[in-house]
């Protein structure tokens, strides 16, 4: 079976975009973007942010609340940057699974289109979680490559 040099030509392009640094920082950026976004938000609406952490149980409010802006940005940045990206990638796995496990605990909610939002959130957060698993892993095993 012999491949038709388009195919052949568009293939080696693809590979070409897949392998490019900027592909990869703007991947790595996409999956940190909720880890950056977050942080943001809560320095621009500090008091939302206290008021998060209190609804969700976490005392004192603002120590966890400058805890949770400063990790977020400093393991999103170590995971973008490529410095110690599988330490950066691990930590926000854990993080994202504990969180997951405060913030959407669907099995405790009635039927409802809110335990149907809180369940799909809950698998999504699994899944991101999985994403950075994987990113350390590449990352052990192949080094980090900026």
């Amino acid at each position: 079976m012999t491949t038709h040099p388009r195919s052949t030509a568009r293939r080696g392009f693809l590979l070409e975009v897949a392998a490019a640094p900027a592909t990869r920082t703007v991947a790595l950026l996409a999956l940190c973007a909720a880890y950056i976004q977050g942080p943001l938000t809560k320095i621009v609406d500090f008091d939302g942010a206290i008021a998060e952490m209190n609804h969700f149980g976490l005392h004192p409010a603002p120590a966890f609340a400058i805890a949770v802006i400063a990790f977020e940005l400093t393991a999103s940045a170590m995971v973008v940057s490529g410095f110690l990206r599988w330490v950066g990638a691990s930590a926000l796995a854990g993080f994202t699974i504990l969180a997951t496990f405060i913030a959407l605990r669907f099995w405790e909610l009635p039927d409802g289109m809110e335990r149907m939002m809180a369940t799909n959130a809950f698998f999504e957060h699994l899944g991101l979680a999985g994403a950075f698993v994987l990113v350390a892993i590449l990352d052990i095993t192949k080094g980090a490559k900026k």
